[in-house]
């Protein structure tokens, strides 16, 4: 098979497994806000900071695709299965930290101004899911080193199960019913739980008794902490997790500063917010899958080969995000309609989702090219290049065109200012990381060629 159809394939299952995951969240959204108002207003609050933590945690995680990638390319089945082990001390780690922001979310809570009345249901909601931190990094873990492998399927069918469990357990336990009292937002929370759990049982399982991972010698003695792997593994992953994070936040700050501008404004930005969000999971899913085989390559000691299949992942990304942009351009009143029946937020939504459909193009290629960085081991500059420019140029500029005013403009009072200013963010992002791209692979056949020649002397 040809390494355009391998990737196009991973990529594919990945996405579907992606989708799978956000459904989880849409059901949630769909099943409280049915149940009761407030019920919803607690899941969103409660949501939101549960993914800005949990989404930094991920990524440090997610870090370790590359390493076991190049790993495989040297042949170095057993390294693989060891370094898989000391993934399980990665995981106990920062599940810790995770777990402590989420059961003494009270300071966050307070920072946001979340309604006092609120914060009662926010923290048992948290409370709740702080305890499938550790199930759901645990299968993070499982989903990596399948992806490494080039086997994500395994993966997205459970995922895709998964929502069969996740969608009846939520209904049932939000609304209450035999014998079960109705539990409001915490049962969305309860049901997350098994969920995460029950996908971690079925890991175990697969890892016990599927021939495709005995080679790595997965089920042997476990070792004790390997410091230097563990200090290796934070310095690839904090930055990753990081920078996930001031993502997420970009997103989650520009929805509280535009709540100001009223229903109409919030509503708007939701929907261009959570179309953005969808269409991120193709970018993402072309990364993963195209990052594998460049460290695939890197650790076979074929950089060429490493560079052809980057370039052939930016080319793909960039295809997709263009076809699906003028697509958005093309259906943005009918899309928005789907979302609401208000005049004003349909109208709203649509001027939004012109931006948003400019935003992606950038997006897709900066996620692709931070992928690939890091199959190279570059983490700190995308990290800053992400903290100045998402939260200094897009949230912070956004800020002040629409409530301040910028050389001598007036303030717009406009959820669109967030938006350009996001956009214009997002395209920097992405040139300075493509160039940065460029350089490290030029840098890396240098380096490759002149130890040949050094070989060959």
């Amino acid at each position: 098979m040809s390494e355009f159809r391998l990737i196009s394939r991973h990529a594919g299952t990945i996405l579907a497994g992606q989708l799978a995951v956000m459904a989880f969240g849409v059901a949630d959204t769909v099943i409280a806000g049915r149940f009761s108002d407030a019920a919803l207003a607690a899941l969103s609050v409660g949501s939101a900071l549960y993914i800005s933590v949990y989404i930094g945690l991920m990524g440090i995680v997610q870090a370790l695709l590359p390493i076991w990638s190049e790993m495989l390319g040297a042949r170095r089945h057993a390294a693989v299965g060891q370094s898989l082990r000391q993934g399980l001390y990665l995981c106990s780690l920062v599940s810790l930290a995770g777990m402590a922001v989420l059961l003494f979310p009270g300071p966050l809570l307070r920072w946001a101004e979340v309604p006092e009345g609120m914060q009662g249901e926010v923290q048992r909601y948290l409370g709740v899911l702080a305890f499938s931190v550790v199930p759901s990094l645990l299968f993070k873990l499982y989903a990596t080193f399948n992806q490494s492998l080039g086997k994500p399927r395994l993966v997205t069918w459970l995922q895709i199960a998964a929502l069969g469990i996740k969608i009846p357990l939520s209904v049932w336990w939000v609304g209450g019913g035999a014998g079960v009292p109705a539990m409001g937002a915490v049962g969305c929370a309860w049901a997350t739980l098994v969920v995460n759990y029950a996908l971690l049982a079925l890991a175990v399982v697969m890892l016990r008794s599927h021939s495709l991972y005995q080679p790595f010698g997965v089920w042997r003695r476990m070792e004790r902490p390997d410091w230097p792997q563990l200090r290796m593994f934070l310095r690839l992953g904090l930055p990753g997790g990081l920078a996930y994070l001031v993502e997420v936040t970009s997103f989650t700050l520009m929805a509280l500063f535009i709540a100001r501008l009223g229903t109409v404004a919030s509503a708007s930005h939701q929907i261009a917010a959570s179309v953005a969000a969808v269409l991120y999971m193709m970018p993402l899913s072309i990364a993963v899958a195209c990052s594998a085989r460049v460290s695939y390559w890197l650790g076979a000691g074929r950089p060429d080969q490493a560079r052809r299949l980057a370039f052939m992942g930016l080319r793909l990304a960039a295809s997709m995000a263009l076809s699906l942009s003028a697509l958005l351009v093309t259906a943005s009143s009918t899309l928005a309609g789907w979302y609401s029946a208000t005049p004003e937020v349909v109208a709203g939504a649509s001027a939004l989702l012109g931006w948003v459909a400019l935003y992606h193009v950038a997006d897709s290629m900066q996620a692709v090219c931070a992928f690939l960085l890091r199959c190279y081991r570059i983490t700190i500059a995308p990290l800053a290049l992400y903290g100045v420019l998402l939260w200094g140029l897009g949230l912070y500029g956004g800020y002040l065109l629409a409530y301040r005013g910028i050389a001598g403009h007036a303030a717009t009072q406009a959820a669109s200012s967030f938006w350009a200013a996001s956009t214009l963010a997002i395209g920097l992002v992405a040139c300075s990381l493509l160039g940065l791209l460029l350089l490290t692979v030029r840098r890396s056949q240098r380096l490759q060629a002149g130890m040949a020649g050094l070989q060959a002397g």
